[in-house]
């Protein structure tokens, strides 16, 4: 039953990223002209499309990785290299969303990093650029101890949830800002909604929703990744499945009763 409900979460959870970035590509395609990478009004276009698709969309599934019962049996380093490559991905896609705003800022010679969307999107990008290298270096590379893995894990989880918390923050203030300057001349104002300010701010509500169901399935305990040797209910069938072999395991189940050996 817990199972059920976390792939009904994970196929929801699909549907509304892509959402997210569909009603992006839209409203930029169809209000705002398209897309161009020539220094114009539409290479800004680029640069909600893939925030949203990075910094939501792709930091959100990589955040996840680790909620997936197949990462709770075998090796673990498979699943790291999975985490940090859809968090590398989610970078490379956020830093060319910046090339195109800054490229566009400085071709139309509009200052940069004025507005408080601007200053918390930088610092997000810059707390998203520190986590990957501190997790690559920390949890990827053997170098590291066991005991500096355990007081840096807390840290690296906190920051994961506060960076993307940080991301939807940053992609609703930057929807709210280009509504402002778009629908500013305009026979329709923005006070007046308009039905691209009605379809922009429905993408923002993707994308808080988006946001929402991350974080829920983030901290459900019943879906954390258990500790080393021990299994939980729903692990547990999966080492029990038709054709394995069994043998001893500690078991915790969720309901909360003492651990013991289990065959």
């Amino acid at each position: 039953m817990v199972s059920g409900r976390f792939y009904l979460s994970c196929l929801l959870l699909g549907s509304l990223g892509s959402m997210c970035i569909l009603f992006t590509i839209y409203w930029m395609q169809y209000w705002r002209g398209g897309f161009a990478w020539n220094g114009s009004i539409y290479m800004f276009n680029w640069h909600p499309v893939l925030m949203v698709a990075g910094m939501v969309v792709f930091y959100g599934g990589a955040s996840l990785v680790y909620r997936l019962p197949q990462s709770w049996v075998g090796p673990k380093l498979p699943w790291k290299l999975l985490h940090a490559a859809l968090h590398l991905m989610a970078f490379v896609l956020t830093v060319v969303g910046l090339v195109a705003v800054f490229t566009f800022h400085n071709h139309g010679r509009t200052a940069n990093l004025y507005s408080l969307h601007s200053w918390l999107g930088i610092t997000t990008v810059f707390l998203f650029a520190c986590q990957w290298f501190l997790g690559f270096a920390v949890f990827l590379l053997p170098w590291a101890s066991m005991w500096l893995r355990s007081l840096l894990k807390p840290i690296h989880v906190f920051f994961g949830a506060a960076i993307l918390s940080l991301s939807i923050a940053s992609v609703i203030s930057g929807i709210n800002e280009k509504l402002f300057f778009s629908l500013k001349n305009t026979t329709r104002p923005y006070h007046s909604l308009p039905s691209e300010a009605v379809f922009a701010n429905s993408t923002g509500m993707l994308v808080v929703a988006f946001g929402l169901l991350v974080l829920y399935i983030l901290l459900a305990s019943s879906w954390k990744r258990p500790e080393p040797g021990i299994l939980t209910d729903r692990q547990l069938l999966l080492q029990l499945r038709p054709g394995s072999r069994p043998f001893p395991v500690t078991y915790v189940s969720v309901t909360g009763r003492q651990p013991y050996k289990s065959w």
